[in-house]
């Protein structure tokens, strides 16, 4: 049973009838709880969930990047959410029902904080992706302090990993060390910067993908 607080038209707790109320974040909401559908599986729908499920994997990863790259985004919704509305409006592509993240457009992190500049990955090394880009700290809005986030997202895995206070923008490069488990495996690769008192972030860059050693 529902309750409804400070009289009709205050908040509501549970559910009444079709009408599910609660609150998030302190603020009240409420929602219908839709009728039964005769046919909850036309294309349309099939299609959708497919889409929902191929960014849900690529983003579920990532979270606690995504915490600090769209910071800025979350009002009245998480950070999760905003990167999943960003994605599956601008980064699912391919033909139905088998659709895919286009990672260079599928942006982990996004601000209008200056981003790396000639930036490269180097996976030669055994356990380990080195990233390095050019010092342009002196351009746009980037500063000296600025700290580089990184990313090595394994596909197959499902699993990320990743620095969120990186080396900083003047030293021009980071190195994430992986598990031995990542190689043979084929890796795609991220990089944003985030300014030293976490309030801006740049976009992320794709670097594209190699094969782990």
């Amino acid at each position: 049973m529902g309750k409804i607080s400070q009289g009709i038209l205050g908040g509501l707790s549970g559910k009444v009838g079709n009408v599910i109320g609660g609150s998030w974040k302190g603020i009240d909401y409420i929602r219908i709880k839709p009728s039964s559908v005769a046919n909850p599986r036309t294309e349309g729908q099939v299609n959708q969930r497919n889409k929902f499920t191929v960014t849900l994997e690529y983003l579920q990863p990532n979270k606690e990047f995504l915490k600090v790259g769209y910071k800025s985004f979350a009002t009245k919704k998480t950070e999760f959410n905003a990167a999943m509305s960003y994605v599956l409006n601008n980064a699912v592509g391919g033909t139905a029902p088998n659709f895919t993240v286009d990672y260079s457009n599928a942006l982990l992190s996004r601000g209008s904080l200056s981003g790396a500049l000639n930036a490269t990955t180097d996976l030669a090394t055994a356990g380990q992706v080195s990233f390095a880009w050019d010092d342009n700290s002196l351009e746009g809005n980037a500063n000296t302090t600025d700290k580089a986030m990184v990313l090595v997202y394994n596909p197959s895995k499902k699993e990320s990993m990743y620095i969120l206070d990186g080396a900083i923008r003047t030293a021009g490069s980071q190195t994430v060390t992986l598990p031995g488990t990542y190689a043979g495996d084929t890796v795609e690769l991220f990089i944003a910067f985030v300014s030293a008192d976490g309030t801006q972030v740049s976009n992320s860059l794709y670097l594209g993908s190699g094969t782990a050693a």
